[in-house]
């Protein structure tokens, strides 16, 4: 078998088989493979695309190129959750507990953050002394004692996908939808989970920005997990605005605190629930989404979601008194107002900008090897539909650098959209899918 000829093979739009994908995925990674065949290989698919089996199949080839997680030895139905990622989205800081605290094991695998905000790892370690660095005894052991455990991607998990995307990103072939969807998925199913459910963004500050496009994605997501047994959702949600009020480490590990509090924004919470009612009805411990709903909600209300993250935080050695006490998490130097320039309704908050801005201040990772500044970052006084009077804030920026705080602030400020009439009220959840 030859590179040579599955690309010609492919290029004239015939389907490769089986065989023919795991042979180019294994020597792939093994090096055998060289970049300018995979590189011609991967343009041939965005002109050519992929079959139903053919995206299943690279999915699988990639899930086997590394170490698969053996999570058998977890006592229940595993879950696990995915974002596709967006401006404020702190949700698996708030979804995580809750279902853990409701007794459904969540045995989750997170990154880093690349770009305007840190990754669900670089928010956890906020709490000083936190460690995602947790070996597969621990994490098992972890998740059986107090239903949850969250840690960093092991570096052979799925070591095909890492690759190929490196390649993709250098080569302008990230935007095919079997390709993004089959890195995501080869990941998710190395992870182990039985219940998977996705977080798929669209809007101004998502990577998939028109609605169908997001779910074409969550479809053949949602198809390939099906196909490999998992039961699995997708909900598609609102990113045209940033997810809560807070964008920024710290700023959004309080925002999390406080909704397990039940002192969460209103479009923070109604995805939290969204995903997590799908979580629990397809791990079969609800009947109904409004069942769901009365279980997570009462959770927070009694303060055992809390209670959960606690646990949670001090068993992958955090310190938990910042779960209780958020007054102790680092605050920027620098508090900078952003006024309204016009008296009126809120009609857009460029959510993208708002992430620039975020970066600008520190907050995020330009490469994987940066650090970031978990201090600083934005929080937006007044969201879509909020009556302004000129001058008064809309947001505050937290910095640390003078410069870069009045850049900021300026971009926040030309991310506002006002107008003299009230916007209709955006949906947070715009579509479910799932196999039937």
């Amino acid at each position: 078998m030859r590179m040579y000829d599955l690309i010609e093979k492919k290029k004239t739009g015939k389907e490769l088989s089986t065989e023919e994908i795991r042979f180019m995925v294994l020597h792939y990674t093994k090096g055998e493979i060289p970049d300018y065949q995979m590189s011609a290989m991967t343009m041939a698919v965005c002109f050519q695309g992929l079959s139903e089996r053919e995206t299943l199949d690279l999915t699988l080839a990639m899930r086997d190129s590394g170490d698969c997680l053996d999570l058998s030895g977890i006592h229940g139905v595993k879950a696990d959750k995915h974002s596709t990622g967006g401006v404020g989205d702190k949700t698996s800081l708030v979804l995580a507990p809750i279902i853990a605290a409701l007794g459904i094991p969540m045995a989750k695998m997170s990154g880093r953050g690349l770009g305007h905000t840190g990754g669900t790892i670089d928010k956890l370690e906020c709490f000083p002394g936190f460690t995602t660095a947790l070996s597969e005894e621990t994490f098992i052991e972890n998740v059986n004692r107090i239903q949850i455990a969250i840690a960093g991607q092991t570096a052979n998990l799925a070591p095909a996908d890492k690759k190929l995307y490196a390649l993709r990103d250098v080569t302008a072939t990230v935007d095919q939808l079997s390709l993004i969807a089959s890195s995501i998925m080869s990941k998710k199913l190395a992870s182990g989970s039985d219940v998977i459910v996705l977080d798929v963004k669209t809007g101004s500050g998502a990577f998939m920005k028109k609605e169908e496009d997001a779910k074409k994605l969550a479809q053949t997501m949602v198809s390939i997990g099906t196909m490999a047994g998992k039961k699995i959702a997708a909900v598609i949600t609102d990113m045209d605005q940033p997810l809560g009020n807070a964008v920024g480490n710290s700023l959004e590990v309080v925002e999390a605190m406080e909704s397990l509090s039940g002192r969460g924004p209103k479009d923070l919470m109604e995805v939290v629930y969204a995903l997590g009612s799908k979580i629990l009805m397809l791990a079969d411990a609800a009947a109904s989404e409004t069942e769901a709903v009365e279980k997570m909600k009462a959770c927070v209300a009694n303060g055992s979601a809390k209670q959960k993250m606690a646990e949670f935080v001090e068993a992958q050695g955090g310190d938990a008194s910042y779960v209780w006490d958020t007054e102790l998490f680092p605050k920027a130097s620098r508090e900078i107002e952003v006024p309204a320039l016009q008296e009126g309704y809120v009609n857009q908050i460029q959510a993208e900008s708002v992430g620039a801005a975020c970066m600008m201040l520190g907050g995020g990772r330009e490469t994987k090897d940066s650090d970031i500044d978990l201090s600083v970052g934005i929080y937006l006084n007044k969201k879509v539909g909020s009556y302004v009077k000129k001058g008064e804030p809309i947001a505050m920026v937290y910095a640390n650098d003078s410069q870069k705080g009045e850049d900021a602030a300026a971009q926040i400020q030309s991310a506002y959209g006002i107008s003299a009439e009230k916007p209709a009220p955006s949906k947070m959840i715009k579509a479910v899918i799932q196999a039937f």
